[in-house]
């Protein structure tokens, strides 16, 4: 097998043969053998691309957004088979990170003649994530937004309605955060690691200058009540996070997040997982092999 891509059937039409054929062709063009596999039922993406990795595929891509493209990802880190993005999803945060084109018939060839670069992966209790991993109020958004989309809302009027709902409630959690063996008592709505650090600030907020520093970029916010979190979210994009003090970054290859449950929901590339505690961050720098523009 030359190229596998493992399509998301919810992201960019995925479903249509239509779709489908033109990535094929896309490939063919450029001289490569392309062969899409959408996951059907009772199937998700992991699977699928173990399985075309244990089928000997020279290329893995991933079409679709940044939890389709972590997922295939976590079948190739450590390995010798490049990872190739095709970003058909909504954000597609890492694919931006990357430098890699938005638009598909640029996205293909870059996948298909593209140069192999190599790029941190953040672990949390054995899952993988590119991009981020959160707890707090970003993951009861997320879930609530889901539960929304099902009962008709588009994606952003969801999003702003589970925003305000998870607001309304008690939106911290007490969280021990181990720091260069030193433990962090914070009471906190929000903790956030980011695979390298991200800039914040205005325009560019959510944007990482560098996908290969080798470390975690830990933001910690301990804002007191639900009027101040508002205000200092508002302060961190327009100032930035070194500027707001409120907002504590630590820059670390592995850290423990405890709290006094056993569970807790935690957000990895936008996708939402129930883990038990004590949460287990490290960075594995330069793990993954993918396929990039040249310079």
């Amino acid at each position: 097998m030359d190229v596998a891509v493992i399509l998301n059937p919810r992201a960019g039409h995925g479903a249509d043969p239509e779709r489908q054929r033109e990535i094929t062709d896309l490939f063919a063009a450029l001289g490569r053998e392309a062969t899409v596999y959408v996951p059907g039922e009772g199937q998700d993406v992991g699977e699928r691309s173990r399985a075309a990795v244990t089928a000997g595929c020279r290329v893995l891509v991933a079409a679709g957004g940044d939890g389709t493209v972590s997922a295939a990802a976590a079948a190739v880190v450590g390995g010798e088979i490049p990872l190739g993005v095709l970003p058909v999803g909504t954000l597609n945060h890492f694919a931006k990170d990357l430098g890699l084109p938005l638009e598909l018939p640029d996205a293909v060839q870059v996948a298909a003649q593209g140069v192999v670069r190599t790029v941190d992966v953040g672990e949390v209790n054995g899952r993988y994530f590119l991009n981020n991993s959160s707890i707090g109020v970003y993951p009861r958004i997320v879930e609530l937004r889901e539960r929304y989309q099902n009962g008709g809302m588009s994606k952003w009027v969801a999003a702003l309605w589970a925003s305000l709902a998870v607001m309304r409630r008690r939106p911290f959690v007490a969280v021990r955060i181990q720091v260069d063996d030193e433990p962090l008592v914070r009471r906190t709505p929000f903790v956030f690691i980011g695979n390298n650090e991200y800039t914040m600030e205005g325009l560019r907020g959510g944007h990482r200058e560098s996908l290969t520093a080798g470390y975690l970029a830990v933001y910690v916010m301990h804002a007191k009540q639900r009027a101040s979190l508002l205000r200092l979210a508002g302060e961190v994009l327009i100032r930035g996070p070194d500027r707001v003090q409120e907002l504590d970054l630590f820059r670390v290859t592995t850290t423990t997040v405890e709290t006094r449950r056993r569970r807790i929901h935690v957000a990895l590339d936008g996708e939402v997982a129930v883990l038990e505690f004590p949460l287990e961050y490290r960075i594995h720098a330069a793990a993954l092999r993918v396929m990039a523009s040249a310079p």
